[in-house]
């Protein structure tokens, strides 16, 4: 199985993944995927699911948008956030939800509804991912 080297970096870690197979990422005109001899690349990401494949495991990370870079055989991936769906707290994503759809059922005149929408839009995608931990 041909492999290339992934990296995830966010401000505050940085994510070796390792050598992996695949990698699928939220862009921002819809998802890609990414195998080994990819031509290089850049992509602009959206807010969504990040699916990584590798010889061990299927993981998966919920992010906030960024860039993926794709040259030879390394895809590095800079993003605001990275969750594993193991660190993801179902109980907070959850309130999280409630609020955010309270706010937009209120649509007081001070509402940012994009920034509402945009939290929705976070927090399914949270409990998507910390849902496939359970499975």
């Amino acid at each position: 199985m041909s492999t290339f080297h992934l990296e995830i970096v966010t401000p505050t870690k940085v994510i070796d993944k390792g050598e992996v197979s695949y990698v699928r990422c939220p862009g921002s005109d819809g998802q890609f995927g990414v195998m080994a001899r990819h031509t290089n690349a850049m992509f602009a990401l959206s807010a969504g699911e990040i699916k990584v494949v590798s010889e061990k495991e299927t993981s998966y990370l919920a992010t906030r948008g960024g860039f993926a870079e794709v040259t030879g055989d390394e895809v590095k991936i800079l993003v605001e956030t990275a969750e594993h769906a193991a660190e993801i707290d179902l109980d907070r994503v959850q309130k999280a939800l409630g609020r955010a759809k309270q706010r937009v059922a209120e649509k007081g005149p001070d509402m940012d509804l994009a920034r509402a929408e945009m939290s929705i839009k976070r927090a399914l995608t949270r409990l998507r991912v910390a849902k496939r931990h359970q499975v």
